[in-house]
């Protein structure tokens, strides 16, 4: 890129067919054409995934490297599925081929095996993908076929069994050297090549046609040297395979005469035969591998392997194919077809990947990264002039007698505050978006529109013909229309301004900082959808608390969060109810770049970051039927539970009952209203439904609302689909008697109105409108009527929710039966109803009835008639409704605390690769951190183990380096956020029988791990925990004195 003229890459980039953008994806010259090559790297660790994502969104081909020893890693699995999710075509570079000489001493045939075991295993996770994609493919033309059916139930059924995959071509799909999408390459050393060129090579040597070498040096083919005919059947008949003779051969013997033997003779044979010049300086260097670096680079050079594979096998822009163009204006849950009719006609102008004039300017914004301001184009040094050197001397003369001249008199404060604001302007960062054009020709200067994810084109299509979009701009939400301030070419670390960029290629756009945070959709139609979201894999859950060394500094401490938000795509940064600010990442390694770059880029001040937030859940399981010394509880459970629950009712407060089944009654402290509720552990597999359809709740959710306000909420027929798919599968798991019918006697979800719990309405004689009222809205079924004051059920059910009575962590799987509601109005109150009712318009219907929203704002709109009836009516207890929602969330902590509670863990899923030496000392640090081993298994034809267990992030801080000391670097682990886990152990529980003391001691504090975690969460909110901390004063002190 260093010899190339700004001038020929501006030429090159309205070329579209010589472009090509590809990102490589890990752990120049050719022929007479010139190409364009935009390449992105991006990097290997797991905690970086969210780069992966972004540089995948604007390529169209990747390179995908491996490790030839390890193989395919959990790591290359991740992004194989990444660059398959984005529609994008990868080629396989399998690198560090070396190491199978130089480490593993394996002969040129075992390396040949090996070779093939790998390239089975990567098409092995490319053919899953393909098999998944083709299955539910399949799926969905069963379903529409099954409902086109029922309508048309009297025609004959025609039932088709095959899976589909028969029929679907996958021949492009898999990598084989054959067809010239692998490279077999050594990079520390030099060296690459594709079969392609050991054919062109040999078949002039060898008088056999190109095309059939081709076909011929991989795979199960021998060279019978007396008939000079190729033939099959190398390994049956004990030969050696063509590619092993004609091409590894020469590469193990390279490897032997310059490495092993230091053979001079040979090598200066080799280096003649093969016609290549070699210094003599590298002839007599004392390292053998930088003669086999000087040997190998100029015969097999590996930029040359790598280029020409991309050129020739990577699409170019204009190649994109429909179903990805249809994936990515696909948003959300609506399919392409139900887009709007002028958005559909842009899919033409992507494929086209024109740059003409008329064509609309399509621009996806994957990032934000900022650049530090002397870094721009506009502001970089150029060479001086003499007349301007003279001009600057002159200059810096004046100043430095203007300065001497000011020293003498009083200093003047404003200066210094003048030229500290410049300072302060200069070391300004920058935003630069890293985008893509995927049509049109964008110009500095253009006005063009940014569309937020939730843009909805058909509002700015349904304005009347005449209006601008631009003069309406407020009344659309989610758009803004912005003016493009600068072009960049980037080129590394340096940036190059350009005029104009066409379509195709990749470039930085500046001044956008104000209207794009993270990624955004840019277009010059109001028609263009927002693309689809970007893809993580990793997800963010490790938190810390960030504050100012120095509490002055903290407006800094908020505009450099406000900057790192912006620059990572992975980060978040919350201000939580308590003031602190909190950054959350996706892992420790991630955790600790974020905290460099707000010290070092953006806030540029000292911070103080706390130990890290362990993010936990509480929950209720089933009486367990052992004990902790694993003895069968059996019919003394019963006696213990009834004696608990007399302990219980000794020490709860008065107006609260708990009776022996775990049902709470509570009564407000006005003695007008009684609650009961029940606490229930939901299935395993509800809690992880719930978790999974978190926006199809939020969806419910907004249709009630709209449902309450008397509006209507067009919901698309894809989302009311899957609505109904949720539905069934609740049924489904919801089985047994005490979960009859109650699916429809949902009443609320939550936390936040969304979370993985239930509140369920088991009150004899009171029916309510269904949370699914969005798939009941064609049946005409009579409105039911709302209790007065149900908004406060729910609300106290939220709060109860969203902190538990163990640490006060949200709950999580848990279900909240309400089975009694009994409520007396007073006189006065019925009284100051009526005169409400009078002065106000005469809405019953709509005073009736609630439905649920937000807990702090909706709510309180809700209610506002009925509250300022009832409510309105204080004692000296408060507002009805307030004692209504503290006394229901008491009693939902209550029952929680009836049945046997839980803390849950977050877990990590832990993948490392590790050599068999050093087992023993892995295993050790898994289980000193609580870990468990699920998997281990030997990777064929290595000494390399695979080892898959879950670990606690509580526990996780440290563990990379500690297993690295421990392993002596032999180790490394690579950490995903996976799933939530019940730990067994219970915080509350004491010894009660001898062999409990026996085994556990007197406290039976040292093994408690559930106890631990908890006092340490109560401890950092400031919560009371139980703990004696002089027990035996005489045994802290040295009672004799020391001589």
């Amino acid at each position: 890129m260093g010899h190339t003229s700004l001038e020929k890459i501006i030429a090159l980039q309205k070329k579209t067919s010589r472009i090509r953008n590809l990102c490589i994806l890990a752990h120049v010259d050719h022929g007479g054409n010139e190409y364009l090559i935009n390449l992105i790297d991006s990097p290997g660790h797991v905690d970086f995934s969210s780069e992966v994502s972004t540089a995948v969104r604007l390529c169209d081909g990747a390179i995908v490297v491996v490790d030839a020893i390890e193989g395919v890693c959990p790591q290359t699995q991740v992004v194989l599925r990444q660059a398959w999710l984005e529609n994008i075509r990868p080629v396989l570079v399998i690198n560090k081929i070396d190491r199978l000489i130089v480490e593993l001493k394996l002969t040129s045939q075992e390396a040949f095996t090996h070779l093939q075991k790998i390239l089975e295993q990567v098409n092995a996770v490319t053919g899953s993908l393909f098999t998944s994609k083709v299955l539910e493919e399949r799926a969905e033309k069963d379903a529409e076929a099954q409902s086109s059916c029922t309508e048309n139930s009297s025609a004959d059924q025609v039932y088709d069994w095959s899976a589909g995959l028969e029929e679907t071509d996958d021949s492009d799909l898999y990598f084989s050297p054959d067809r010239g999408n692998v490279v077999f390459a050594s990079a520390i050393d030099g060296w690459g090549f594709s079969i392609h060129q050991f054919a062109e090579m040999y078949s002039q040597k060898m008088g056999i046609r190109s095309s059939v070498l081709l076909k011929t040096l991989w795979g199960d083919f021998y060279l019978n040297a007396k008939a000079k005919k190729i033939m099959k059947g190398a390994q049956s008949k004990g030969k050696k395979p063509l590619f092993v003779q004609l091409v590894l051969d020469n590469i193990w013997n390279m490897y032997d005469a310059v490495v092993t033997r230091r053979d001079k003779e040979k090598v200066e044979k080799m280096v003649t035969s093969l016609g290549l010049k070699v210094m003599s300086r590298d002839l007599r260097h004392s390292d053998p591998k930088v003669l086999l670096s000087a040997i190998c680079s100029q015969w097999l050079p590996v930029s040359r392997a790598v280029l020409s594979m991309v050129c020739e096998k990577l699409p170019c822009p204009a190649e994109i194919s429909a179903e990805r163009v249809e994936k990515l204006m696909s948003v959300g849950a609506r399919r392409f077809d139900s887009l709007p009719e002028k958005t559909q006609e842009l899919k033409k102008a992507f494929l086209d990947c024109s740059a003409d004039e008329t064509a609309p300017v399509i621009i996806f914004v994957s990032k934000m990264f900022a650049v530090d301001s002397k870094a721009l184009p506009q502001n970089k040094q150029r060479p001086l002039t003499q007349e301007e050197i003279a001009q600057r001397r002159e200059l810096a003369r004046q100043r430095h007698a203007e300065r001497q001249a000011a020293n003498q008199s009083a200093e003047s404060p404003g200066s210094a505050l003048s030229v500290k604001a410049a300072v302060e302007e200069e070391n300004k960062e920058h935003f630069v978006a890293f985008a893509r054009v995927y049509s049109g020709v964008v110009r500095k200067g253009q006005k063009v529109f940014v569309l937020g994810p939730k843009y909805d084109p058909s509002l700015a299509l349904r304005l009347p013909e005449g209006c601008s979009v631009a003069d309406v701009l407020p009344s659309i939400p989610h758009m803004a229309c912005c003016t493009v301030d600068s072009l960049y070419l980037l080129m590394g670390r340096e940036l190059e301004e350009l005029d104009e960029v066409p379509s195709g290629n990749v470039l930085g756009i500046g001044g956008m900082e104000e209207f794009i945070l993270k990624s955004a959709t840019i277009s010059t139609s109001p028609a263009c959808p927002p693309f689809t979201p970007l893809n993580f894999e990793a997800t963010p859950i490790v938190r810390v608390a960030v504050e100012p060394k120095h509490p002055s500094e903290m407006p800094k401490l908020v505009r450099g969060m406000r900057l790192l938000n912006q620059a990572d795509p992975c980060a978040e940064v919350l201000i939580q109810e308590t003031g602190e600010h909190v950054l959350v990442t996706a892992g420790e390694v991630h955790l600790q770049r974020c905290l460099d770059d707000l010290r070092e880029r953006f806030a540029k001040i000292e911070i103080s970051a706390s130990e890290p937030i362990i993010p936990f859940r509480e929950t209720v399981i089933r009486p367990p039927k052992m004990d902790m010394v694993n003895e069968d509880l059996g019919k003394q459970q019963k006696v213990a539970v009834i004696h608990q629950v007399k302990e219980e009712q000794m020490k709860n407060p008065e107006g609260v009952q708990v009776d022996s089944t775990g049902l709470v009654t509570l009564t407000t402290p006005n003695k007008m209203a009684t609650v009961g509720v029940r606490a229930i552990p939901l299935p395993e597999e509800v809690t992880h439904l719930l978790e999974d359809n978190v926006e199809l709740i939020r969806t419910m959710e907004q249709f009630s609302l709209f449902a309450w306000e008397d509006k209507t909420l067009d919901i698309n027929q894809k989302i009311l689909e899957n609505i109904q798919d949720f539905k069934v599968k609740l049924e489904s798991n919801l089985q047994g008697h005490k979960w009859r019918e109650a699916v429809e006697r949902i009443w609320a979800f939550g936390p936040r109105r969304c979370g993985p719990n239930i509140l369920l309405n088991n009150i004899e004689g009171y029916r309510r409108p269904s949370v699914w009222q969005c798939l009941e809205r064609e049946k005409e079924t009579e409105r039911a009527e709302i209790r007065d004051f149900d908004n406060s059920i729910v609300s106290g059910f939220q709060l109860a929710t969203l902190s538990g009575p163990m640490c006060e962590e949200p709950l999580m799987g848990v279900c909240f039966s309400v089975e009694t509601w009994h409520m007396k109005i007073s006189t006065p109150l019925a009284q100051q109803d009526s005169v409400d009712e009078d002065s106000q318009p005469a809405e019953p219907s709509n005073d009736d009835q609630s439905e649920s929203s937000d807990v702090h704002e909706t709510s309180s709109n809700r209610s506002r008639s009925r509250v300022g009836a009832a409510g309105g009516s204080v004692d000296c207890y408060g507002p009805f409704s307030g004692q209504l929602i503290a006394a229901m969330k008491e009693a939902c902590r209550f029952a929680f605390q009836a049945k046997p509670q839980r803390l849950m863990a977050a877990m990590y899923t832990c993948e490392i690769m590790a050599t068999a030496e050093v087992l023993g000392r892995m295993y050790a640090v898994l289980s000193k951190r609580e870990g468990r081993v699920l998997q281990e298994e030997m990777k064929e034809g290595t000494d390399m183990f695979i080892i898959k267990a879950v670990l606690p992030v509580a526990e996780s801080f440290g563990f990379a380096d500690e297993i690295r000391k421990r392993t002596s670097g032999l180790a490394s682990p690579q950490l995903v956020f996976s799933h939530w886990e019940v730990i067994s152990s219970d915080p509350f529980w004491v010894p009660t029988t001898e062999e409990e003391y026996l085994h556990f001691g007197e406290k039976a504090d040292s093994t408690n791990q559930t106890l631990k975690y908890m006092n340490a969460v109560r401890r950092r909110k400031g919560l009371y925990v139980e703990e004696k901390i002089v027990e035996h004063a005489e045994k802290q002190r040295t009672l004799s004195k020391n001589k």
